[in-house]
């Protein structure tokens, strides 16, 4: 069975090394001044701010394993490779609804990546895999959970 590979941009995979450093400093160090003062109280048997500091402690070594992981597994996705003449992995897609006349950017990104509060959407996902290929001026049909929606691709370019 082949490696997963994660597709990740310049940008998430910079993110994402950002997220590790301060997780091995700042977030650890944090964790360890609570544990140490959680420590101090006594008892650790009945200590919820110790109990509450070891979850933490697990949460955040969980997830310094996952991006280890990730970065470990990482494939930069080049600025050639970003095509702006048809939606691909990285680029930058204006769309617009078209019953509702509603404009949006999105970002198609790997689902690693994905963060729809920064208009960060995955090429998994039912608008990403849909617009997949098309150009400037296609309108795609997606189905979502309300219902089916006609997507007009306005503008394909790449990041800055």
């Amino acid at each position: 069975m082949p490696e997963e590979i994660f597709e990740l941009t310049y940008e998430g995979l910079k993110e994402l090394q950002n997220e590790l450093e301060e997780r091995k400093t700042v977030i650890s160090i944090e964790i360890a001044e609570r544990l140490k003062e959680a420590r101090s109280l006594g008892d650790l048997s009945e200590n919820s701010e110790y109990d509450d500091a070891k979850e933490a402690q697990a949460q955040n070594e969980m997830r310094i394993a996952e991006i280890e992981d990730i970065l470990k597994k990482a494939r930069l996705i080049e600025d050639a490779e970003i095509s702006k003449d048809e939606v691909s992995l990285g680029s930058l897609v204006e769309i617009e609804d078209q019953e509702h006349n509603y404009k949006q950017e999105y970002m198609i990104v790997s689902a690693k990546e994905e963060d729809i509060f920064k208009n960060k959407i995955s090429n998994t996902s039912p608008v990403g895999s849909a617009i997949l290929g098309h150009k400037e001026g296609d309108v795609v049909s997606v189905r979502t959970p309300m219902g089916l929606i006609n997507y007009k691709i306005l503008k394909i370019s790449r990041p800055e």
